[in-house]
């Protein structure tokens, strides 16, 4: 059984899907006024790993996230730039897709804009209102926080305590228009230059919490399976939502809630004041998105995540241990020449079982990445361990493709892109040698061919002499001739390989 930790209920509770091996869920996406910073990445990020868990364990997902392309930032970014706020939208939605592959984040199922949806937030709109759980004043309409009992239950706050978040409305005059400090917009009057659509109210345009509920509700119908989000949208945002989508219709809007932790920079909050504010494509410009992704999977979604170079550099490390692993596992199935079994068929696929059995369990327990990952390295070191210094023989070769397979499975419920760090740095063309490899390989080794790759077959040969003669000094001289072409010499227990040196 998945357990989840609901936001709401304040526990870890048992999931069960709404309707049998479907889960439908909403996730809040970006308001498109810029670049994506590396705290919004975490969320997204988080959310795509449980969604492809879910559809690893075989449900039906149905993903939907919206895009905010109308709001008060998209208007003063486009007033600041001379454009107009479809623009602005457009440009910023167009670089959040982009973003998003760059770090291997899936498309969501139905990705609808603001924009499109409003005949629908009208709609609400006016349900809240002949209900009696909003009100008209000035052209805005606000949501009467009073009128409906339970708000403030998701973010576990007393109404009677509450502050206004709206005190920058109080400058305008607009706080003496509403019935209590608390009311929120969920329609607001249009002002002069600004993006309008006629309605009962007058022109005007929606509410910021206004447009998810009416998109999860009509993508997914109510209630559904997952509302997820930052930690920072469970108040107002997420409050606001589900207030004004369960006074409208009487039926409760998401089964359960998740958020994702804060992200950190050095253990400071984030924030342009502090100039520590990252946005996550000038963070791709020196960290690999693998890399990133990993950082991210070794802390729990949701527990604050510290982001830094050390961290950085150790999730590489950590992250290079598992491609190295399946690296030599791909040199020993092509090269299997031992004369003795390292793996005994019927244990590897007893422990194969186990490990996948450990994972699952690790991931069912609220998605906890770290635990799974552990489950990973703990396998990998045990099965390090029995390869030692041994090469494989023929016979392991069908034990070593099940372990390779498993690991390429498991790394991919995590959206790592495997193939790719595998293929990694070696050459696959002989024509992606320099010829000087060629001639290097005639000096040291007597090569008399022009092939790439047979020259270097050559000289790692020769240098396997020489070690073997125990001549060090032209064992070394190889490598290091080899090293000052923009090549590393690698020794694995199946034999010596090479790899570029990335510059």
């Amino acid at each position: 059984m998945i357990k989840i930790y609901d936001t709401k209920q304040r526990a870890k509770v048992d999931f069960e899907t709404l309707e049998h091996g479907k889960v439908k869920m909403y996730v809040c996406g970006p308001t498109v006024y810029n670049y994506i910073h590396i705290g919004n990445a975490r969320t997204f990020i988080s959310f795509d790993v449980i969604r492809r868990y879910f559809e690893w364990r075989k449900f039906d997902v149905v993903f939907v996230q919206n895009v905010t392309d109308v709001d008060d930032k998209i208007i003063a970014k486009a007033n600041e730039e001379g454009r107009s706020a479809h623009e602005v939208a457009a440009e910023y939605t167009k670089a959040f897709i982009d973003d998003m592959h760059a770090v291997n984040v899936k498309d969501p199922t139905i990705r609808p804009c603001a924009t499109q949806e409003i005949p629908d937030m009208i709609k609400l709109v006016q349900e809240l209102v002949d209900s009696g759980h909003a009100y008209e004043a000035g052209g805005d309409v606000y949501f009467d926080v009073r009128s409906f009992p339970q708000y403030g239950e998701l973010s576990g706050r007393n109404v009677d305590e509450m502050e206004s978040g709206h005190r920058e409305l109080r400058t305008e005059g607009i706080a003496d228009r509403k019935h209590d400090p608390l009311d929120f917009a969920v329609w607001k009057a249009a002002k002069p230059g600004e993006p309008a659509w006629d309605s009962p109210w007058g022109k005007g345009r929606p509410g910021w919490h206004l447009e998810c509920s009416t998109m999860a509700q009509k993508y997914l119908g109510l209630p559904f399976d997952i509302h997820g989000g930052g930690a920072d949208l469970v108040f107002p945002h997420h409050e606001n939502e589900c207030a004004q989508s369960e006074a409208a219709t009487g039926r409760v809007f998401a089964n359960h809630w998740m958020h994702s932790g804060m992200l950190r920079i050095n253990s400071e909050k984030m924030s342009k004041s502090l100039g520590n504010f990252l946005l996550l494509r000038d963070v791709l410009k020196t960290v690999d998105p693998n890399v990133l992704r990993f950082l991210m999977l070794q802390t729990h979604y949701r527990s604050p995540l510290d982001f830094s170079s050390d961290r950085l550099s150790e999730a590489e490390t950590a992250l290079g241990r598992i491609v190295t692993f399946v690296r030599n596992l791909d040199w020993g199935i092509e090269n299997a020449a031992g004369l003795q079994d390292v793996f005994d068929p019927a244990i590897v696929k007893d422990e194969c079982r186990k490990e996948k059995i450990a994972f699952i369990t690790a991931m069912d327990d609220d998605f906890n990445t770290s635990k799974a990952l552990g489950t990973i390295f703990d396998f990998i070191g045990k099965k390090n361990a029995e390869i030692g210094g041994s090469a494989l023989s023929v016979r392991d070769v069908a034990s070593a493709q099940e372990i390779r397979d498993l690991i390429m499975e498991l790394m991919g419920v995590f959206g790592l892109q495997m193939d790719k760090l595998v293929a990694g740095d070696e050459p696959q063309e002989s024509d992606a040698f320099p010829p000087e490899i060629v001639t290097l390989a005639a000096e040291v080794a007597g090569y008399e061919g022009s092939d790439g790759a047979e020259a270097v077959d050559a000289l790692l040969a020769a240098r396997a002499e020489a070690r073997a003669a125990k001549d060090w000094a032209q064992a070394d001289a190889i490598r290091d001739r080899l090293g000052a072409l923009g090549f590393a010499v690698e020794d694995t227990p199946q034999g010596a390989r090479i790899s570029r040196v990335e510059d």
